[in-house]
């Protein structure tokens, strides 16, 4: 297999937590804890979990829009340092979760998209403007709209300035936040329906993050899913789909109708996620699974592999293997 596009090595972003006048630390927020994971040219690769796991973190800290407490990340096989954040940004960008506010509302569609070209020295005006003219054409927006403000478009119609905005410079990878969470259903299709047309015209790579499994599964090549902080199952997509080897992944899969598999009833999951100012000891998600033991409350399953591809963080994965 060809080495991948974006790698990332137990990467790691805590958020200090300061009380008092001095604003002495008194603890830490892991927001992303010691994540792992290759995403492969040309592919989408899923982050999946529910809200507060740390999934948007994620993609701010791959960005350097946050500064990584540590870990590695490379890029084509060369480590990134902040100091190279602005080259990483002509590489690889990010569409943001709503288009109602990600989107200077003061500007005009064309500028908005004709700005990356600006900061990083693309090409000349006239070129940039025939670029910007393209660009609309292509994620299907009349070009003639170009000198309207983001008040004048729908929330689909912003989300498609949103992309062509981040396609201006010509990533190799894009970061999808939750990019079609806030529109409606119909509108969510045909913005799938784009971002893989885009993948394959320009072959781009996607980090697609969202909480919703349905559209994770329409998308994916490979899913990682996300529990406060932590990678806990990692794989194929259809295989995770549809042979889950954690017990979270097997409690969000039951919850969506769509996905349930016969062999598996309704697994309810009781209490609130843990915070990730105070997370447990041994497993995270030990308070609320069925099959803890008491192992899980001492020791933190690693992520391995327990199937070919299929990795888990679960003491006994192979219980479901």
């Amino acid at each position: 297999m060809d080495q991948p596009i974006l790698q990332v090595s137990e990467l790691k972003k805590y958020f200090p937590i300061r009380r008092g006048l001095l604003g002495r630390q008194t603890g830490e927020l892991r927001a992303v804890d010691g994540v792992s994971f290759n995403l492969q040219s040309g592919k989408t690769m899923g982050i999946v979990g529910e809200s507060g796991c740390g999934k948007s973190t994620l993609a701010r800290t791959l960005m350097l829009l946050e500064t990584p407490t540590s870990g590695e990340i490379l890029f084509n096989g060369k480590p990134v340092k902040e100091r190279d954040a602005n080259k990483l940004r002509k590489r690889m960008q990010i569409v943001f979760q709503d288009p109602y506010t990600s989107l200077p509302p003061r500007m005009k569609a064309s500028d908005i998209i004709a700005e990356p070209m600006r900061i990083h020295g693309k090409d000349s005006e006239r070129a940039n403007r025939e670029s910007v003219r393209r660009l609309l054409q292509e994620v299907g927006i009349n070009p003639a709209r170009g000198d309207q403000y983001p008040f004048q478009f729908s929330g689909g119609q912003r989300q498609r300035i949103g992309i062509a905005r981040a396609l201006a410079v010509d990533p190799e990878v894009l970061l999808l936040d939750e990019a079609v969470s806030a529109l409606d259903v119909s509108v969510q299709a045909q913005i799938l329906n784009l971002l893989k047309d885009l993948q394959e015209r320009h072959s781009l790579s996607y980090l697609f993050i969202s909480h919703d499994l349905g559209v994770v599964r329409y998308v994916s090549d490979a899913i990682s899913v996300m529990y406060l902080g932590k990678i806990v199952e990692l794989g194929p997509a259809e295989e995770v789909y549809s042979r889950s080897i954690h017990p979270y992944t097997l409690a969000l899969l039951s919850a969506v109708p769509s996905l349930k598999r016969q062999r598996h009833e309704r697994i309810r999951l009781t209490g609130e996620p843990p915070k990730a100012t105070d997370p447990p000891p041994g497993c995270p998600f030990h308070p609320r699974c069925s099959m803890a033991q008491p192992i899980c409350s001492v020791e933190v399953p690693p992520l391995q592999e327990w199937l070919p591809g299929r990795y888990s963080a679960c003491h006994f994965a192979d219980m479901l293997a």
